[in-house]
């Protein structure tokens, strides 16, 4: 349980721990910034805090550490700044695997904002305007965000209404499965809006994962049986 010693190097907000030779951080070597354990806590005592958060009190650090060999643990420094610091008795290895699953399962979790780009033309042909409609309602129903550009050239520029009425007419269009949360504006030749979808991206992604079991699950329903004479 007990660690190697160290050499401390003093900080405004953590204590830093240097494994090996003091020499080693001049000559750039590796400092880590966890938790002093064990016997790298080098106070005279301590504020001790039992397995189960339980306060045991202020215990002299000799004490803390029989404590912790005696239970099987270690002795983990949590609050360095505090007088006198803050030591906890854990398991530190489980601690650290258990807080690095947690942290995996965050960035799993976590939805990641794609916006997607549509241009247009103010006098779209009706069958193309339908094809890119499609489009933006499938980024929509994946959860995207998708930035729609009204494109203008030479005297389309003075009728900016066109452009206007044609985003007007897509958003309504799509307003089942998202909204205008950029509205419309003016950017150079272009005019641009930016719509937003009414369901999270992990939920999308969620609904589409239920969707394709269930149509696995109906097509195994459906196989025929054979049976043989």
């Amino acid at each position: 349980m007990l660690g190697a010693p160290c050499a401390l190097i003093s900080s405004p907000s953590t204590p830093f721990c240097v494994d090996g030779d003091i020499d080693n951080v001049v000559k750039g070597g590796a400092i880590s910034v966890e938790p002093r354990i064990n016997d790298r806590i080098r106070v005279p005592e301590v504020r001790l805090v039992g397995p189960e958060g339980e306060q045991v009190g202020i215990v002299k650090i000799d004490d803390a550490l029989r404590l912790a060999q005696e239970s099987d643990l270690d002795l983990v420094e949590v609050a360095p700044m505090a007088k006198p610091p803050v030591c906890k008795l854990m398991d530190y290895g489980k601690f650290k695997y258990e807080a690095a699953v947690k942290s995996r399962e965050a960035r799993k979790n976590q939805s990641h904002t794609v916006i997607k780009e549509m241009k247009l033309r103010p006098k779209i042909d009706p069958h193309d305007y339908e094809t890119k409609k499609g489009h933006v309602e499938r980024f929509l129903r994946a959860g995207d965000k998708v930035k729609i550009t009204i494109m203008f050239r030479g005297r389309e520029q003075s009728r900016p209404e066109l452009g206007i009425r044609l985003l007007g007419k897509l958003a309504e269009d799509v307003d089942e499965l998202g909204f205008v949360e950029s509205t419309p504006k003016q950017d150079g030749r272009n005019m641009i809006m930016v719509l937003a979808p009414h369901r999270r991206k992990s939920d999308a992604k969620a609904s589409a994962a239920k969707a394709a079991r269930t149509a696995v699950d109906t097509d195994d329903q459906e196989q025929p049986i054979t049976t043989q004479a």
